[in-house]
């Protein structure tokens, strides 16, 4: 087996946790970091088969250090373990080519499987992660289609904490303009008449647009 590992991880017990199990498989770790930029060195200075990355870590994250190995060539598969479960993390993850994405409480787990894929040039991705992504996507509130393009627009910015001011700005409408299809999105929607009420919503379902 033998692969050639490098394992980065800003968590120590992690970090040790990760090493000793895969030494125990017969994994070769050649090399450990605690931060992004010394993993990234380590992966150009050894060209390890496999790296296993924690996506957040100082100087540079899991997907930035995946980024940059896509972009210069670099032959090392790339694996990211991570608390996350974001569909843009999950999207920027495939694009960037890399061989796994998992969960840190399953990693030790599902740590070699992933490593066996990889070596095959296969992808393996956490079901967990796909099956919350589908919970997520199926999750789509049915009320959502009533709306109009121009509505959707708006309920987007408000998701981003946008004022009608901002909005209407943003949008070149009136001030008026907004508040009007606030009121028709608020009945739509079935929502109650609080100021707050449609900000809550939108920022609970931006995924969905």
């Amino acid at each position: 087996m033998n692969t050639s590992i490098v394992i980065a991880d800003d968590h120590p017990l992690m970090l040790r946790g990760l090493t000793d199990f895969l030494t125990s498989k017969g994994f070769r770790i050649v090399g450990s970091a605690e931060d992004g930029n010394s993993a990234y060195n380590l992966i150009v200075k050894l060209k390890p088969e496999i790296a296993i990355l924690d996506i957040r870590m100082p100087y540079k994250t899991g997907l930035e250090i995946a980024e940059a190995c896509q972009k210069n060539n670099l032959p090392t598969k790339v694996i990211l373990i991570t608390f996350d479960k974001e569909e843009e993390l999950y999207e920027q993850a495939k694009k960037y080519n890399v061989y796994g994405y998992i969960l840190k409480e399953f990693a030790i787990e599902e740590i070699e499987i992933c490593i066996n894929h990889a070596i095959n040039n296969k992808r393996y991705f956490s079901e967990e992660i796909a099956s919350y992504l589908n919970h997520n996507s199926n999750n789509k509130p049915h009320n959502l289609d009533q709306l109009t393009r121009s509505e959707l627009k708006i309920v987007k910015l408000i998701s981003e904490n946008k004022t009608s001011n901002h909005i209407a700005e943003e949008l070149s409408i009136s001030v008026r303009t907004v508040d009007k299809h606030r009121s028709n999105i608020v009945s739509k929607l079935k929502l109650d008449n609080k100021p707050t009420s449609l900000a809550i919503w939108a920022s609970l379902n931006k995924q969905h647009f």
